[in-house]
């Protein structure tokens, strides 16, 4: 079995989007979206992860599967919070109007309607499937208000005075819009104010996630088709600092953004609070292959997210870094949680990690996965960051199947998914590049 340390990766068969993510009861608790029948895309489930640290996880299993009328096609993407010691999941269910007869996972002609569901726990591991979950916000019947079948992915939240909780929609599949909601009580929800920027913008609005941090409000999305070009995915996440008003829950959105991170192979990502009171958030690997071992779907590493004027950082973990705390001489980076490469680049100097390269190109970081990334046509395989103004001081987390780029300590990331790594390093002047790895024996 794979080691779950660092990079969660999928149990087995396919997952995508984190969901739920929390800390609670002195544990950290990452569900997600699963399908347990084969590495595909398929009728969605809740799977669950655990760790104590954000270093060291254990699957534990299914936390949600479909059991009524609302679900009956899939648990989809959603949150959690916690309210006098229980833990409560938002949720979107699906039920399909017309099922695809050649495939009953999926449904003809995009015919379903969506609803949000909640469920609770005492302990966040046992949740009452048959019993126990509750229709918080029905399907939308008012087109000005939202889209019956693509209104989804609640994002639950503690104001105030009240809970609130806002939704991905879209304006008739022409642009992408968040619906706010407020409730008093956590069953009864009422539509209060709604938020767009227009068909520049991708044309549904997935997985929102807004928070606040010491250095401003910030508002995380993931629109679908705002890329036009057929040299990358289309449905991108983007992240912007806003400024947002509980009492009439009226967002102001600027018309620039930035991608949370320039790899552009991470999407749907979703934030809590740690122990320490710092803002983390998860994302899901989008990856074109199943591994060699059956599974597909991997998260990236935990990041510190934090807003200073108007720019976004998303900042290694503490955990993590410390967790690479064996330095390593060049050639015995043969850790089983991989690697930390940590150097700094002057214009024109490059390093190749195995086949994946990065370089600097002016006040830019760039990265070039041709090597690693075979086979794909029309693949993304060239990243770059925008211009740099804190340095060229990269902190690089090597995985299997995922290298993470820090640059300027999340100034920019930069996460590609890759294939067949190899070990060697080389540099192309003489940059000096200190090695770190994990302690072996695990606690």
């Amino acid at each position: 079995m794979k080691r779950q340390r660092l990079h969660l990766k999928a149990p087995d068969n396919w997952v995508n989007d984190p969901n739920g993510f929390i800390y609670y009861k002195g544990y950290y608790h990452l569900f997600y979206q699963y399908f347990p029948y084969g590495p595909r895309w398929g009728t969605m489930h809740w799977g669950h992860a655990m760790s104590r640290d954000l270093v060291t996880w254990e699957h534990k299993g299914l936390a949600l599967y479909p059991s009524r009328r609302e679900d009956q096609n899939g648990c989809f993407s959603g949150s959690a919070i916690e309210v006098d010691g229980k833990l409560y999941l938002t949720y979107t269910g699906v039920r399909y109007e017309v099922v695809n007869p050649e495939d009953p996972h999926t449904c003809l002609d995009e015919q379903f309607e969506s609803a949000q569901l909640m469920i609770s726990s005492e302990d966040g591991v046992h949740f009452d499937n048959e019993n126990g979950k509750e229709v918080i916000i029905p399907p939308i019947t008012d087109p000005e208000l939202g889209d019956r079948t693509h209104t989804r992915d609640p994002k639950i939240w503690r104001g105030k005075d009240a809970w609130y909780l806002v939704l991905g929609s879209t304006v008739k599949e022409q642009y992408g819009e968040l619906l706010f909601y407020r409730s008093e009580d956590l069953h009864t929800w009422t539509f209060v104010n709604k938020a767009w920027k227009g068909p520049d913008y991708g044309w549904m609005w997935e997985c929102p996630d807004y928070f606040e941090t010491e250095g401003g409000k910030v508002l995380l999305v993931s629109p679908m088709k705002l890329l036009k070009n057929d040299e990358k995915e289309k449905n991108q996440s983007v992240c912007f600092p806003v400024e947002f008003d509980e009492e009439t829950c009226r967002m102001e959105i600027p018309d620039e953004y930035s991608f949370i991170d320039y790899g552009l192979d991470l999407y749907a990502p979703q934030t809590t609070v740690d122990s320490e009171g710092r803002r983390v958030m998860e994302a899901w690997l989008r990856m074109p292959k199943v591994t060699e071992g059956g599974w597909i779907g991997m998260f990236c590493s935990p990041r510190v997210v934090e807003r200073r004027g108007g720019h976004i950082y998303f900042r290694m973990h503490p955990n993590i870094r410390s967790a690479y705390s064996k330095e390593a001489a060049e050639g015995q980076q043969s850790s089983a949680d991989g690697y930390m490469a940590v150097f700094d680049l002057n214009d024109g100097e490059s390093v190749d990690i195995g086949g994946y390269v990065i370089s600097r190109n002016g006040d830019h970081i760039c990265t070039d996965r041709s090597r690693v990334y075979p086979g794909f046509e029309g693949a993304h395989l060239l990243s770059e960051t925008p211009g740099l103004k804190e340095g060229f001081h990269l902190e690089v987390l090597v995985d299997e199947n995922l290298i993470e780029v820090y640059v300027n300590d999340g100034e920019y990331v930069i996460s590609n998914a890759v294939y067949g790594i190899g070990d060697r390093i080389t540099c192309s002047r003489d940059t000096e590049i200190r090695l770190y790895i994990t302690e072996e024996t695990v606690e």
